[in-house]
């Protein structure tokens, strides 16, 4: 049950276009239902852009400023 769909949410995470953004949340000790609500999307957005980016332009530029680092830093790549 709830199990197997924790572990399908966190190998999504690990494969995730913008690790830096994760990075940034958790040392920010947010959830990402938390980060989420301070973006003003729901946690199913926030999920669909660790699986699969495209996020908007504006709130690229919110999380910059929550997290106080630039939007390049933001959506580096793994190497």
């Amino acid at each position: 049950g709830l199990v197997g769909s924790e572990m399908c949410i966190r190998d999504r995470v690990i494969v995730m276009p913008y690790p830096n953004i994760n990075a940034e949340r958790s040392r920010m000790g947010l959830t990402i239902e938390e980060l989420a609500e301070k973006l003003g999307v729901t946690r199913k957005t926030v999920y669909n852009w660790m699986a699969r980016g495209n996020i908007p332009q504006s709130k690229l530029e919110a999380m910059s400023s929550l997290f106080n680092c630039s939007i390049d830093y933001l959506l580096k790549k793994n190497p």
